[in-house]
């Protein structure tokens, strides 16, 4: 009987693994991008004036550099299908996010991209830390700030689904953006992205 438990146990311990180590690794598998080195800032387009450097193997901006709005790190390629993963640490107070598909790539906002937000005190929360603005509203909100965060996106035809941490927190169709880069968001306070990768559907 001993045996027998411990042998059930560990089986079950086994499946449990095996999502777990799949989703750690799949980020860095086969088809995967990574677009930071954690050394330089890579290439990026620059939209918006923030003070982005490297620090401690992260991507950081804790300045704007300009009188309003938001800066953005924008991929020079363009993406249609699509995953993203990103790890990323901010403050309670940190505006940031990932906008996604994004029509123009030198106008950049939520009319004009999906943007899949982080921000814990945002007024209206339903669209805070992870809801897509405009779209698809979380509740209730998880918190992301004072911690190193996960975040998955998945944009495949009109389904767009985020994953924080683990925890699905929108799923939902839309078609009205279809192909385009994605962005880095700097809006206040503190950002880190320590690693970001892309892969092509």
């Amino acid at each position: 009987m001993k045996r027998w438990m411990i042998a059930t146990a560990a089986l079950a311990l086994g499946i449990g693994a095996f999502p777990l180590a799949d989703r750690a690794s799949g980020q860095s598998g086969a088809g995967w991008v990574q677009l930071f080195d954690g050394k330089n800032l890579g290439d990026w387009e620059q939209v918006g004036k923030a003070n982005w450097r490297v620090e401690d193997g992260a991507i950081v901006a804790d300045k704007l550099l300009q009188e309003k709005g938001s800066a953005h790190l924008v991929t020079k390629s363009k993406y249609k299908d699509h995953q993203i993963y990103v790890e990323f640490w901010v403050t309670a107070e940190t505006n940031s996010g990932i906008f996604i598909r994004c029509k123009d790539p030198k106008s950049i906002g939520a009319a004009s991209c999906y943007e899949v937000n982080i921000w814990d005190t945002r007024k209206d929360p339903s669209y805070g830390t992870g809801a897509v603005v405009n779209f698809a509203e979380v509740d209730p909100m998880p918190k992301a700030g004072g911690k190193w965060n996960t975040m998955e996106i998945t944009a495949k035809g009109r389904q767009i689904t985020v994953v924080l941490n683990g925890q699905k927190t929108v799923d939902f169709r839309n078609g009205l953006f279809t192909e385009g880069p994605f962005t880095l968001q700097y809006g206040s306070s503190v950002v880190k992205f320590r690693k970001v990768a892309v892969r092509p559907l």
